[in-house]
């Protein structure tokens, strides 16, 4: 959980850099899970000016933030290649350098434009591999989409390639999860819910399931059910530092002030992320 993501959780931790694109939720009553009906706006994400294709610029130019997530090793390396995707006369070549191209884009955090050149490429391969890519660059594109228009783009693009792939192999429980969250962006959030409850029935031990329903439980102020989802999922993972920060969180929404601050304390001892220790430091203040 990507790596970031437009995650709206409460102000006391709005400092926390997250992966994985979150809408407001309303709660589901069936079983305490979470449905999506709302989204904001996170950190743009933006193409290439002149990448010489036209996929999405009217809603989502390139931006300033954008650019500056480049390097100019990065940006040259782009340039370059894309030099070389335009000179190719031949089909064959064209397919093989838009690989190279897409890698190019990726590398410089232009994640839509990495997307477009991967599913050039996975069209006229095939394979659950190259979709895959296409997928997981489409991914990015939407967390980081600055507008509900340009998720809904982005989600859409991603969930294409990921079909592809999960024809192929219905057990992607990666490729399935990040479908759920994109349909959870979406007006049919429910959806995206029972897909994450499928991957957790088949894969109990599912990070990232687990930790996107533990996201979406804290979204819906249901506090108790996010300590359930937090905590298996540091059992499984008892090295996984967003996690255990969210555990703490919902701990101490939830009372358990001890136990709360003890997680906090073990988040202090497993990162070095300033915003983070910030977060942590803001809570242990107001559990004195």
């Amino acid at each position: 959980m990507k790596r970031s993501q437009i995650l709206i959780v409460i102000a006391a931790i709005a400092l926390v850099a997250v992966l994985f694109f979150l809408p407001k939720v309303v709660v589901n009553n069936e079983d305490k899970d979470v449905a999506a009906t709302e989204t904001t706006a996170g950190v743009p994400e933006g193409h290439s000016e002149d990448d010489g294709h036209n996929h999405g610029a009217e809603s989502g130019a390139a931006t300033p933030e954008a650019h500056r997530t480049a390097t100019p090793e990065q940006l040259m390396a782009l340039t370059t290649t894309r030099a070389k995707y335009n000179k190719a006369t031949d089909e064959q070549t064209r397919n093989r350098v838009a690989v190279e191209l897409g890698e190019a884009y990726a590398n410089a955090a232009k994640y839509d434009s990495a997307g477009y050149y991967y599913e050039i490429a996975a069209k006229a391969r095939g394979g659950e591999k190259s979709y895959k890519r296409a997928g997981d660059a489409y991914y990015e594109a939407f967390t980081f989409a600055a507008t509900q228009e340009r998720a809904n783009e982005m989600g859409a693009k991603a969930r294409s390639m990921y079909e592809q792939v999960l024809k192929n192999n219905p057990s992607d429980h990666d490729a399935k999860t990040n479908v759920a969250m994109t349909y959870i962006a979406t007006s049919n959030p429910m959806q995206g819910i029972t897909m994450l409850r499928e991957v957790i029935a088949s894969d109990p031990n599912n990070e990232k399931a687990l930790f996107n329903l533990g996201i979406l439980s804290i979204q819906s102020n249901q506090y108790d059910r996010a300590v359930e989802r937090f905590q298996k999922l540091v059992s499984v993972n008892p090295q996984h530092v967003e996690g255990t920060f969210y555990l703490a969180v919902s701990l101490a929404e939830t009372g358990q002030t001890e136990e709360a601050k003890a997680m906090f304390n073990k988040v202090k001892g497993m990162s070095n992320d300033p915003a983070l220790n910030t977060s942590v430091d803001e809570y242990l203040a107001k559990l004195k």
